[in-house]
């Protein structure tokens, strides 16, 4: 039963409950040795019950602990500990993708795009450890605060999927392939069409196949044609939608065939979203039966009973002794003009045939015999080609790989999981160069034992042929013979100056072995072996893991101006980055619809998963001017007639048209305050009217008077004005 503050394994400190699943419970802890936080995933009892599932689930995950990828959720350690199966991972500060995508509904195509391919290169690594997933879904990818994507569970799918773990408990049928839901054989393949369904759901915010019943969607699966995305998203990309096609065919060989030729097209995707490349294959029309034509058989028995004619010409030959003289020339002739005579015959059965035929199944039979029979001994022991010796009363012989060279001599440079040997009984200098050699870590305690020499190994805390992955601590508990040992200080967390004089100073030697840390400055020890306060032999050696500080995990930013925007984003995805806030932005330098602006500059250091903003340039800015103006009177030049206090109708026009001004005044100065114009010059127009006064006129003749009234004339003039930039 696990309880928050509890220890396990000696160094993890479970600090609180995080989250739980259909197979376990998982828990923040606080890694004492390492210094560090972690998660641990704890089985649930029911499957912990189940030795056919733990055995299994072990082994897969020790499988899972050698994969080191910046997309994968990476696993540390696996142990178990009073019937409590456990394993150890790295800790992510983040949600889930299904969290995520219900979050935001549905995820534009660039993001999906951009999520799938940070998931497939995580899955590629994987791949190429011969480790299948089986169990892609949005439940097991995780997007960190930094926008890291990684991919969880890796391992523990594998165990669950090999034990008939009801889906109810995997929560997966929504994304299983149709190999799957059939229970049949499923690869890497199977691995994509799951990553296709979670593409489909985070394009479209819903899974493709859905019912009543886990049955009901798993026949879906097998049996229904496959929507298109578009038919609920209309504005997603042809490419993108013909990606998402192809990782979900029924058929595995018309899936793509790897992982890298996914990612291929989902970064080709970022840069022509609309081009048409995606390419479908029909391996049933490609290796589509061909019928031999009449000619092309004639051909075939011409050239066959030419050969037979010629072995047989051969066998005669040696039989007579002719092939070590000359043979007639005549002779040889004849027969070729017999063999000429002959082309058109053509024989329905041929002995000669037969007989290769029956001794070509003779040797394969034999072949398959031999084969079963190897792969036999194998199994029982018979055949034992490791060359690793038999342990005998607690000691082990030196073993060799068949070359005279110590299989402690070879290293382990790559993930795969290495097979734990007997180091009972060995010298703990040996026992500590093999381990090592093999890309171990031991760790020792003393303890006192009158049956084993000091110094030398009595057990490990893990049996011979266990895989581990690389890097995977071992304890190794060694005898201090009968004497009474010296209790070891602590020097965890002293700098690797001072802990050499604590240790020497109670008589120990110091070996010291170097990692990085991201808790423990650099210089400080991380970690000591044996522990402290438990009892060593007086001038045994005590190794102290020192610190190198945190490991420099940065990426280089890429130049991204200049560039239009798909390729940036495809740019800073290559480079473990990921996009931020885009936009637009003008740009007297840059182009128009290329990147003009990136929050981090080229060239400079970020940590791997930050997200970089990018504007996009609009082109030049348009300039724009501004009017602040006192517009005086008409003046008598512009307007002879014009009496003051007049009504005026002035209008400003700017070159552009655009009327910045139209008001009627009979007070000047006039101001004007506009911002903002378009042009660099405009006119002012002035419009008023002028009233002539009423005249009388007398008729001299007859002393009639006659009065002609006054009229009202409307008089324009106008002057030109320019405007100041702003």
């Amino acid at each position: 039963m696990i309880k928050i503050g509890m220890m396990i394994g000696d160094r993890y400190e479970i600090l609180e409950k995080i989250g739980t699943g259909g197979m376990s419970d998982v828990y923040k802890a606080k890694d004492h040795k390492l210094k560090r936080f972690v998660a641990i995933k704890v089985l649930k009892q029911e499957f912990s019950e189940n030795d056919n599932f733990v055995t299994k689930f072990r082994i897969e995950a020790q499988a899972a602990a050698g994969l080191m990828h910046p997309n994968i959720v990476n696993v540390y350690d696996v142990g178990e500990e009073n019937g409590i199966y456990y394993i150890v991972m790295e800790l992510v500060d983040g949600i889930t993708l299904k969290k995520y995508i219900e979050k935001k509904a549905r995820l534009t195509y660039k993001e999906a795009v951009s999520i799938a391919i940070q998931v497939s290169l995580g899955i590629e690594a994987a791949h190429n450890n011969h480790i299948i997933h089986r169990d892609i879904k949005p439940q097991n990818i995780i997007i960190s605060k930094e926008g890291k994507v990684k991919v969880t569970d890796f391992g523990i799918a594998k165990a669950a999927t090999s034990n008939t773990i009801t889906s109810n408990v995997m929560g997966s049928v929504h994304y299983t392939s149709p190999e799957q839901a059939r229970g049949g054989y499923s690869d890497e393949k199977s691995d994509i069409y799951s990553l296709g369904i979670t593409m489909f759901e985070m394009l479209t915010g819903r899974v493709p196949f859905n019912g009543e019943t886990t049955v009901a969607i798993a026949i879906k699966h097998i049996q229904e044609e496959f929507p298109t995305p578009r038919e609920y998203v209309p504005e997603i990309p042809a490419s993108v939608e013909s990606i998402v096609i192809k990782c979900c065919q029924k058929s595995p060989d018309r899936r793509y065939q790897s992982m890298a030729e996914l990612v291929d097209d989902l970064k080709q995707s970022l840069l022509n979203p609309d081009e048409d490349f995606v390419v479908f294959s029909d391996p049933d029309t490609e290796a589509s039966t061909r019928f031999i034509s009449d000619t092309e058989m004639d051909q075939i028995k011409r050239q066959s009973e030419r050969r037979d004619s010629m072995d047989e010409a051969l066998r005669l030959r040696s039989e007579t002794g002719s092939l070590s003289g000359r043979y007639p020339e005549e002779d040889y002739e004849g027969e070729e003009e017999e063999i000429e005579e002959d082309e058109g015959y053509e024989d329905e059965y041929d002995p000669r045939m037969e007989r290769i035929t029956t001794i070509l199944a003779v040797v394969a039979g034999i072949a398959v015999c031999c084969v079963i029979i190897f792969f036999v001994g194998r199994i029982t022991g018979v055949f034992n080609f490791t060359g690793e010796s038999k342990v005998i009363d607690g000691s082990q012989s030196e073993s060799t790989d068949g070359t005279g060279t110590s299989t402690g001599d070879r290293e382990n440079s790559g993930t795969e999981p290495v097979e734990m040997i007997a180091v009972a009984g060995m010298k703990l200098d040996e026992a500590v160069a093999a381990l090592r050699d093999m890309g171990l870590e031991p760790e020792i305690e003393y303890m006192e034992s009158d049956t084993y020499e000091t110094d030398t190994v009595i057990s490990a805390d893990v049996s011979k042929g266990t895989l581990l992955a690389p890097g995977a601590i071992v304890k190794l508990t060694v005898s201090s013979g009968t004497e009474e040992g010296v209790e070891l200080p602590e020097v965890e967390g002293l700098s690797y100056e001072a802990a050499v004089g604590a240790l020497e100073e109670k008589g120990f030697t110091v070996k010291k072995t170097e990692s990085y840390s991201a808790d423990v400055e650099r210089g400080n020890v991380i970690a000591q072996s044996p522990t402290a306060y438990t009892k060593a032999p007086a001038g045994s050696t005590v190794t102290v893991n020192v610190s190198l500080g945190q490991e420099d995990t940065k990426v280089r930013v890429p130049n991204l101006i200049g560039s239009e925007e798909d390729e940036a984003i495809a740019k800073l995805i290559e480079a473990g980055l990921t996009v931020g806030n885009t936009g637009e932005m003008s740009s007297e330098e840059v182009e128009s619809g290329l990147v003009c602006y990136q929050s981090y500059s080229y060239g400079s250091y970020v940590e791997q998963g930050t997200s970089v903003d990018i504007k996009v340039s609009m082109g030049s800015a348009q300039a724009t001017y501004r009017l602040n103006a006192s517009i005086a009177a008409p003046t008598v030049d512009e307007a002879p007639d014009y009496v003051a206090g007049t009504s005026v109708k002035v209008t400003i026009v700017a070159e552009t048209g655009k009327i910045l001004l139209d008001t009627t005044t009979t007070a000047f100065p006039l101001s004007a305050n506009v911002s903002g114009i378009p042009a660099s010059r405009g006119t002012i127009t002035f419009t008023y009217t002028v009233t002539t006064d009423a005249t009388t006129v007398t008729d001299p003749d007859t002393g009639e008077t006659v009065t002609t009234p006054g009229t009202t004339v409307e008089k324009t003039f106008t002057r030109e004005i320019e405007f100041t930039r702003e």
